[in-house]
């Protein structure tokens, strides 16, 4: 039998080192007071913009990830591992205007203790993950040479960014949504 090469390590490993660069948005929910269970669906919503070029077929990324972070009794950051991440592709924008960008819902089921925290990290790619974009506007894959994109998730009342997720209620028999 051959052995599978994998581009990518597998499983919930560590993201801090990803999440202190600085072309990554981290965002960190306050500390659970109680247990908590988020059984999907969870529902990323983004306003966006970029000063990218759109000249074809899927030429923007948007990379999700849902994280885990346990803190230590300082305060400290002992880890934050992956719960589940998505990616989407698209075009059809006006460049440097903003546009809303829906993902397709993620389905993770997890419980998170009392002093664990929801983290999300936001990125404009993942290689080599997923496939490289090189943000020309051009077919990506028989190009060589990149451009630099300056990227922008937009907060505001005409613009609001959320992801929204759904909480199962033990002993309620019901699941509730929150956007945050």
């Amino acid at each position: 039998m051959l052995a599978q090469a994998r581009p990518f390590k597998l499983g919930a490993f560590d993201q801090r080192k990803m999440e202190a660069r600085n072309d990554i948005l981290v965002y960190t929910s306050e500390h659970f007071k109680e247990g908590t269970e988020l059984s999907g669906p969870i529902e990323p919503m983004l306003y966006v913009s970029s000063d990218a070029k759109d000249r074809t077929l899927r030429s923007k990324c948007w990379m999700f990830t849902l994280t885990g972070a346990l803190t230590t009794s300082t305060n400290r950051f002992s880890a934050s591992a992956i719960e589940t991440a998505t990616i989407i592709r698209w075009s059809g924008w006006s460049r440097g205007r903003c546009t809303r960008s829906r993902f397709s819902p993620l389905t993770p089921a997890n419980y998170f203790d009392v002093g664990h925290q929801l983290r999300i990290e936001i990125s404009s790619s993942n290689f080599p993950r997923f496939d490289r974009n090189l943000n020309t506007g051009g077919k990506n894959y028989d190009e060589e040479k990149g451009v630099l994109a300056h990227n922008s998730v937009h907060h505001s009342k005409q613009d609001p960014s959320q992801v929204t997720v759904t909480v199962v209620k033990h002993g309620a028999g019901a699941s509730s949504r929150r956007s945050q």
